[in-house]
């Protein structure tokens, strides 16, 4: 069951309430019959960053297939040039 902060309309003492999420919001303590409030707080996770999205849900298959085979071609002759001059 998850966890909800609830408000206290009176004091504004927050409280954490377990509910079912099939469940109405509370109008009133279920103990102590206080009215309180549903109160909506911040998720505990935060994605930050550009293109997180971007960079790492996209297959990489593609980028791999049409920038590999070039990248290839293109560092094979430079490592035969080296190799040639060096020796």
């Amino acid at each position: 069951m998850p966890t909800y902060l609830y408000k206290n309309t009176d004091t504004g003492e927050i409280y954490e309430l377990r509910q079912s999420m099939r469940d109405d919001a509370y109008t009133a303590h279920p103990e102590t019959g206080v009215p309180v409030k549903r109160v909506l707080a911040r998720p505990s996770i935060a994605f930050k960053g550009s293109g997180f999205y971007a960079n790492d849900s996209r297959p990489r298959e593609k980028s791999e297939t049409g920038g590999g085979s070039g990248g290839e071609s293109k560092s094979a002759p430079k490592t035969e040039s080296k190799g040639g001059g060096e020796g």
